[in-house]
């Protein structure tokens, strides 16, 4: 609990500097916003973050909590993490890691795997600079295979 608790405060310290750095008003939607996120451990939608902010700030528009969510993204404050056919989805953690993608019932789990932080990356060659990279995996999360009542390899 008291890691959760510091996790919060460092994030809460963090958008505090960002917004003074970017001359952003430190709103009360936005610190909700950005709370509501910390409290989770899935990949929630707008919509979803946007439930959890309404308990707190009733009167909140789905267009401010995605506005906020895309400032956020922008100032690399959360991650966005999109994939094909799918709504964005939006994380507290930033730091590398990976995901397991299901593609019947869209659940996201975070994969943190070192052996795939250590891939070698396309070079000067390209002529672009990679400032970061994620891989998801996709296929069918545990609860859905259960449900099939086998694996499809």
């Amino acid at each position: 609990m008291a890691t959760v608790s510091r996790r919060k405060g460092a994030a809460i310290e963090r958008l505090e500097q960002l917004c003074r750095k970017h001359s952003l008003p430190l709103t009360a939607q936005r610190r909700a916003v950005l709370e509501a996120l910390q409290a989770r451990l899935d990949h929630p939608t707008v919509d979803e973050l946007w439930e959890d902010v309404r308990v707190l700030i009733p009167e909140v528009s789905r267009t401010t909590v995605y506005r906020i969510l895309e400032t956020f993204a922008q100032l690399r404050i959360i991650r966005k993490v999109c994939h094909p056919g799918a709504v964005a989805r939006y994380e507290s953690l930033t730091t590398r890691h990976h995901h397991l993608l299901c593609i019947r019932c869209g659940a996201m789990t975070d994969l943190q795997n070192a052996v795939y932080d250590k891939l070698t990356l396309p070079g000067a060659d390209t002529g672009f600079e990679i400032e970061d990279y994620s891989i998801q995996f996709s296929g069918l999360c545990a609860e859905c295979v259960a449900s099939e009542g086998h694996s499809r390899k």
